[in-house]
C-alpha cells in the first residue's frame, strides 16, 4: 500500500495515474461473489486461463480446486488486492501532505527521488502506517468470510489450507446450528484482538508516546 501510494504520487502522467487507481480500486467495489467467479473461470481446470497459459508453454494442467498448496498464495494476493486500494488512499493522502519544500531542498542537495523517498516520504509516513497497524491488529482473528468462502465454497479438499474461524464456524451452524461455538468464537476473536492492541499500543507508547493510540 504504501510502494503503491508513493508509485502514484511519483507519476507525472494522469491516464497512467487514473489506470493505476481504478485497478486497485475495483475488487474494492465489485462483490465478492463476482470475485469468486473471475477466479473460478482463470483457475477452472479445463478451460481456465491458468492451465490455457501452462499448456501453451508445454506444461500439464494443474488442478488447482484440488491442490491445497496453491491456496495460500492465491487467497494472500488476491485479499492484497482487495484490500490495497482503501490503504492505498490513506497513505497517499499523508504523502500529498508532506509539504513541497522539503523534497525541494533536497534537490538543491542533490538528492535524488529514491534518496527523497527514504529520507523524507518514509519518515513522515511512519505514524500513518503505525496508526493503521494498530487498526488492523484489532481484526487480526476476523478474516474476510466473504473473500474465503466465495473462493473456497464447500470444497472440503482445500480445508486444511483455507479455513478460518469465521468459515468454520459457518459451517458448524449450518450443520449442526451450534450458537454456542459461534457465541465463543466472537467472544474469543474479541478479547483477543482488545489485548493485541492494548499490548502493542503500549509498547508503541514507551518507545513515542505521540504515536500511540492513547
Amino acid at each position: 500500500e504504501i510502494l503503491v501510494a508513493i508509485l502514484v504520487s511519483r507519476m507525472v502522467t494522469n491516464h497512467y495515474k487514473k489506470v493505476l487507481q481504478s485497478l486497485t480500486f475495483l475488487p474494492y467495489f465489485v462483490s465478492s461473489v463476482i470475485l469468486g467467479v473471475l477466479v473460478y473461470n482463470f483457475f477452472n481446470y479445463d478451460h481456465g486461463m491458468f492451465n490455457a497459459f501452462r499448456a501453451q508453454l508445454g506444461m500439464s494442467k494443474v488442478d488447482v480446486y484440488n491442490a491445497p498448496g496453491y491456496w495460500p498464495v492465491i487467497i494472500t494476493a488476491f485479499y492484497i488486492w482487495t484490500n490495497l486500494g482503501y490503504g492505498m488512499v490513506v497513505y497517499l493522502a499523508s504523502v500529498m501532505g508532506i509539504g513541497d519544500e522539503f523534497y525541494e531542498a533536497a534537490e538543491i542537495d542533490g538528492a535524488n527521488v529514491f534518496k527523497q523517498i527514504r529520507y523524507i516520504t518514509l519518515p513522515m509516513l511512519k505514524p500513518t502506517f503505525i496508526t493503521l497497524f494498530l487498526f488492523a491488529l484489532g481484526g487480526i482473528m476476523h478474516g474476510q468470510f466473504d473473500l474465503f468462502y466465495q473462493l473456497v465454497g464447500n470444497n472440503g479438499v482445500l480445508f486444511k489450507t483455507t479455513d478460518i474461524i469465521d468459515t468454520y464456524v459457518y459451517r458448524s451452524l449450518i450443520s449442526y446450528f451450534d450458537v454456542g461455538l459461534s457465541t465463543a468464537a466472537g467472544v474469543y476473536q474479541s478479547v483477543f484482538g482488545f489485548i493485541l492492541i492494548m499490548i502493542v499500543n503500549t509498547v508503541v507508547r514507551h518507545i513515542n508516546e505521540d504515536y500511540a493510540l492513547f
